[in-house]
């Protein structure tokens, strides 16, 4: 499809990629194939904000509370997520910044090795941030930023009323970052789940009928087009 030259530049989107699961029970695969395909669509979305000039882009890839699913499911992701990693993007070439979100102390070390060596090779990167949220929580998050501020309060370094909106931004997972013009959930649900809580506060939420292993371009498209169509007001008239 042809874009005006700003259908799409400068914008910043959340995307929930939900329904994995889904996509391969309804075709009698394991939930590991729904995954896999899952992730093959997180490259190519990937892909295309970039060529459409977006600003940044959050994936919401493994949430805290994923855990609790069956230990083969958490593995294969967890393989999925290191191979994509590696293979995914042509790093070196490509003007694109990778950035992670979340909890990564948890991880295996080889895993940890490869996050911080990414982040650290494009961190001079000028192009579009692709954002990886992987044991995140929204919730976490905001207790993490806010025990930073209180460990600095106690030592003297601030006082309470230095605690602004600006200051827990500062210490989030974002910090510097424009915050999502627009969160997309795909799969029909109709909820956060936990994903950027404080940075989602005037994000506009467009929810598509479409499993995430389905998810394609002219999707992404439609999810533009639609939040090109909102007004948004943050807070006025």
């Amino acid at each position: 499809m042809e874009h005006s030259k700003d259908f799409a530049k400068g914008l910043s989107i959340g995307i929930i990629m939900d329904g994995n699961g889904r996509w391969a029970r309804s075709r009698g695969l394991p939930r590991t194939a729904g995954h896999k395909k899952g992730a093959q669509v997180f490259q190519d979305i990937a892909d295309y904000c970039d060529e459409l000039g977006v600003e940044s882009v959050y994936f919401y890839a493994f949430s805290t509370e994923n855990w609790k699913r069956p230990a083969e499911e958490v593995g294969a992701i967890m393989r999925l997520f290191g191979e994509y990693l590696i293979k995914g993007f042509d790093y070196e070439n490509r003007n694109v910044r990778i950035c992670f979100m979340g909890d990564r102390t948890v991880l295996e070390p080889k895993l940890q090795e490869l996050m911080n060596k990414l982040e650290r090779d494009s961190a001079c990167k000028t192009g579009l941030t692709i954002n990886i949220a992987i044991n995140y929580g929204g919730r976490p998050e905001i207790v993490r930023a806010a025990q930073s501020l209180a460990a600095r309060a106690a030592a003297g370094e601030l006082k309470p009323e230095d605690i602004t909106e600006e200051a827990l931004s500062a210490q989030m997972y974002t910090a510097g970052q424009k915050d999502p013009d627009f969160i997309l959930r795909p799969s029909g649900e109709k909820r956060l789940s936990n994903f950027m809580l404080w940075q989602a506060a005037y994000s506009e939420l467009v929810e598509m009928d479409v499993l995430w292993p389905d998810f394609t371009r002219d999707d992404l498209d439609a999810a533009i087009m639609e939040f090109n169509r909102r007004s948004r007001r943050f807070g006025g008239l």
